[in-house]
């Protein structure tokens, strides 16, 4: 199945330059993602510690799928919260039209 053109971007991760590819108009989210990722990798490594590039590189991401799914779970047990309100606003506003 074809993407459709694709351009690249250079991103830098633990002070290394990386030439990535990404799919036009999403290179400020590439570089906004890469810092994020680099942030996180550096409080890793910073913890005083010295491990493996790969090893930060793999704690990172699984504090970042953490972070995601505890998240993801709260935007649910909002979404949830307010369709719990949208229809009990719903069932007051009819008993209200056959007052």
């Amino acid at each position: 199945m074809p993407q459709g053109p694709r351009q690249t971007a250079e991103i830098t991760l633990m002070g290394q330059n990386f030439v990535v590819s990404c799919a036009p108009g999403e290179e400020q989210a590439l570089h906004e993602a890469a810092r994020y990722f680099d942030q996180a990798m550096a409080g890793i490594q910073t913890r005083g510690r010295t491990i493996s590039i790969d090893k930060v590189a793999m704690m990172a991401g699984l504090n970042i799928t953490h972070e995601l799914r505890d998240e993801t779970r709260r935007r649910q047990e909002l979404e949830e919260k307010l369709a719990g309100l949208d229809e009990r606003l719903q069932k007051a506003l009819e008993r209200n039209r056959t007052s």
